[in-house]
């Protein structure tokens, strides 16, 4: 029966199958139990070790089985976009971005947004450049992806703030932008 269990794989089927098992064992080892304690009032019957392996796995394969469910909850929100409240920080704007692009079909991963982020501005969402040639036109780079405005102005997605700076609609419009020109930011490893 040790065996069995080891042979599985973690999932849902696998706890109900784990409580079957430990249901079943417990049903006998009560049996067992009762069958001492009438045989031997002084001396209570142990647990056999299969019965604790089983309850041991029982207790492991659901506390993953939780861990996954809210992890797949979580994932639903943050692709949902709800009632979420998400934090006013880089892994918050990024979160709150992937919700709306998901509503827009616009593409872009967590790791792929973040790499850019940190190549163009370090994180800062005030980040300006006043050195290249759109500053020497007169359209410096602004925000986490280092937007500028016509390019903002051109891809902002409806429902973000209409702000350059702001963190969360530079990340949407620069996103939109990367899929309209490369597919998606997370074919983007330069300057675009």
């Amino acid at each position: 029966m040790r065996n069995a269990l080891r042979t599985l794989k973690p999932t849902r089927r696998l706890t109900t199958t784990a409580l079957t098992v430990v249901g079943t064992a417990g049903i006998a080892a009560t049996t067992l139990a009762g069958t001492a304690h009438a045989e031997a009032p002084a001396k209570p019957a142990a647990k056999p070790a299969a019965i604790e392996s089983a309850a041991s796995t029982a207790q492991h394969v659901s506390a993953q089985a939780a861990h996954a469910q809210k992890a797949e909850a979580a994932k639903a929100e943050d692709e949902a976009g709800g009632s979420q409240k998400y934090a006013d920080n880089l892994d918050g704007w990024i979160r709150e971005a992937r919700a709306i692009m998901a509503k827009h079909d616009i593409p872009g991963s967590y790791e792929g947004i973040k790499r850019n982020i940190i190549r163009e501005s370090a994180g800062d969402p005030n980040a300006v450049n006043d050195w290249d040639i759109n500053a020497k036109k007169g359209t410096p780079s602004k925000g986490l992806l280092q937007v500028i405005q016509p390019t903002f102005d051109a891809y902002h997605v409806e429902g973000t703030p209409d702000e350059l700076t702001d963190p969360v609609a530079n990340i949407v419009a620069a996103c939109n932008y990367a899929a309209d020109r490369y597919g998606t930011m997370d074919n983007v490893d330069s300057a675009y």
